[in-house]
């Protein structure tokens, strides 16, 4: 039985594009999935993923890392948060989210199974 799996993320096994401004790169090894996503500057959820979930807001729990640029994420709830370079998020369902300033925000994130794919 093979214990040890490896694939590149600069070789996914697919890219999911957005409506405009940008994808996610997507690796999977046995039941893990992992994303690079490629958010350019004037992305946001509601004008660019929204088409392709048909749900009024983002309903994929993401975990995992921003690696450069900053996004915000405004929950169902209220509550909104700026997320920066090196920080590690939990976002449960229910959000809208954007790229603040002309930087593109790259991030690894655990919750891609399902995220950004046509249903």
């Amino acid at each position: 039985m093979t214990t040890l799996f490896k694939q590149n993320i600069a070789q996914p096994h697919e890219t999911r594009n957005f409506k405009a401004n940008g994808h996610v790169d997507i690796v999977t090894l046995g039941s893990f999935t992992l994303g690079r996503g490629t958010f350019e500057p004037g992305w946001r959820w509601s004008n660019d993923v929204k088409p392709i979930a048909g749900t009024a807001s983002c309903m994929t729990r993401h975990t995992g890392v921003i690696l450069s640029g900053s996004m915000t994420v405004l929950a169902d709830d209220g509550t909104r948060v700026t997320y920066q370079p090196g920080d590690v998020f939990v976002m449960e369902p229910g959000h809208d989210a954007w790229v603040e300033g002309n930087e593109a925000c790259i991030i690894f994130d655990t919750g891609v199974a399902a995220y950004a794919k046509p249903s």
